[in-house]
């Protein structure tokens, strides 16, 4: 009988390791539960992407919209290519300049550790909301429930920002990058917890080859000012020879 028990919970161990590897929105909901939620961060902001922001050391991941990647590029109106990724940035860095300091709410951790959380403008001026308005991000509905359909709608039809031309949905173009370097993985990149995510520092800056694990080396990429230099290819994957 003990031994059913112990298959029992080793199975269902299994089972919970899964289904928080492959479903970010479970990942994000567990992560509410861990401890009570940091008070809010308050700041001048240094712009890391369309949808990332750093403020005092801390990186910070908007809510519910998701941008271009800093190497992706979008076509314009014209059929040109165009480095959409770096002028999604470039508007926060204007938007976010007219009215300081940023404020952002938590509402939860991601899988790489990462402050998720919805920030405004000294003047109230809603940054997630804005962004997608000008259409230089994307609501994304896996995570938002369609919080700015509305902002997206408007930006569609006057055609402003990325609804110019043509263009990728930024989770896509991810996709598509880490089924290139798809042979270099060896497994799935994990959850980290927040106890986890807390243990690691951005000081010393670290090397591929001082870094001990796959999931370690993404939190250095996605918090730490230098962790983009883990990544020397540009497809989303930190120090490849660890995954």
């Amino acid at each position: 009988m003990r031994l059913v028990y112990v298959t029992i919970a080793a199975v269902a161990a299994l089972a919970t390791q899964y289904f928080l590897q492959r479903t970010d929105g479970f990942q994000e909901a567990v992560s509410k539960w861990i401890g009570p939620a940091p008070v809010p961060i308050a700041g001048v902001a240094s712009v890391i992407d369309g949808d990332t922001i750093e403020i005092r050391g801390q990186r910070i991941r908007f809510s519910g919209i998701d941008a271009p990647e800093a190497a992706q590029q979008c076509d314009d109106s014209k059929g040109f290519r165009y480095q959409c990724g770096a002028k999604s940035a470039g508007a926060l860095d204007a938007f976010l300049a007219a009215s300081r300091p940023v404020r952002c709410t938590f509402v939860a951790w991601d899988r790489y550790g990462r402050f998720v959380a919805d920030c405004s403008r000294a003047d109230g001026a809603s940054v997630a909301g804005w962004m997608v308005e000008q259409g230089q991000a994307l609501d994304w509905p896996r995570y938002s429930q369609g919080g700015y359909a509305g902002q997206q709608a408007k930006a569609k039809a006057a055609k402003v920002g990325l609804w110019a031309g043509e263009f990728e949905a930024p989770w896509d173009w991810r996709a598509a990058q880490a089924d290139h370097a798809r042979p270099a993985l060896s497994q799935p990149l994990g959850i980290i917890s927040r106890q986890v995510a807390q243990s690691y520092s951005c000081q010393p800056r670290r090397k591929c080859s001082q870094i001990s694990s796959c999931d370690e080396a993404q939190w250095y990429r996605s918090n730490c000012a230098w962790g983009g230099k883990l990544d020397r290819d540009g497809d989303g994957v930190a120090c490849e020879t660890l995954c």
